[in-house]
């Protein structure tokens, strides 16, 4: 069974009186331990998509199965413990609270799933260890560099041991050096833990660390290629 199996999958938003279709009948499936980028040019439809594959967003129409699971008709309950307990999110923008600790802001996740404060400061401890900032775990995200305020949104993407991880533009604000660095981070959390990883981006060179491009382009898939040119850790 795939971990994720879409068919048919439709999405379109009434603006005005005018329908306006931004998915328009999407077909994939990703199995579990894959790491996949999805891309396309601003508009086609990409980030509608992932929306809906990390349950922020429910299709129009089609069928979505994560893990065997119809999503379409889990209620928002549902949906929240589904992302609680499979998914961890990734974000361009680090999406950390301002006034909080890198600790703090990795047990969040922790909190919304009622782990007892012990577990929680461990479990979070042990997660920082993991992308390397042990000795940054009081800090605060102004007392960060953009590309550790990523590892600690990582560290808060993994604390749950989620199976799969979102990330939408995960270098997008990193300069080069630091995008390099998270994305052998990424590659280690594929390839040395397991996680599948489902990476929206439109930099060619960032695409290279997948094993699969997914293009999309005007809500349709345009191309599902693996990727014959990969880059690794080692480079």
């Amino acid at each position: 069974m795939p971990l994720i199996d879409v068919k048919n999958l439709k999405k379109s938003y009434l603006v005005g009186d005018m329908n306006l279709n931004i998915l328009k009948g999407i077909d994939i499936t990703i199995e579990n331990g894959e790491f996949v980028a999805i891309m396309g040019p601003s508009g086609s439809g990409k980030s509608t998509f992932m929306n809906i594959l990390g349950c922020l967003d429910k299709p129009s129409s089609g069928k979505y199965f994560l893990d065997g699971t119809d999503i379409g008709k889990l209620s928002s309950d549902k949906l929240a413990e589904i992302r609680n307990r499979k998914i961890g999110f990734v974000f361009q923008g680090f999406n950390l609270l301002s006034r909080t600790s890198a600790i703090e802001n990795v047990e969040l996740p922790m909190i919304y799933a009622g782990v007892p404060a012990d577990e929680r400061f461990n479990r979070a401890k042990k997660a920082l260890e993991k992308v390397g900032l042990r000795e940054r775990m009081d800090h605060q995200p102004n007392q960060l560099s953009g590309g550790q305020q990523q590892r600690v949104a990582i560290a808060r993407a993994i604390v749950n041991e989620a199976p799969i991880i979102f990330a939408d533009e995960p270098t997008g604000n990193l300069d080069t050096k630091m995008s390099v660095e998270i994305m052998k981070l990424f590659l280690k959390l594929n390839e040395e833990m397991g996680r599948t990883i489902i990476l929206v981006t439109h930099e060619e060179d960032i695409a290279r660390y997948a094993k699969r491009v997914i293009r999309i382009v005007d809500g349709e898939i345009h191309s599902d290629d693996k990727v014959l040119d990969r880059l690794t850790g080692a480079e």
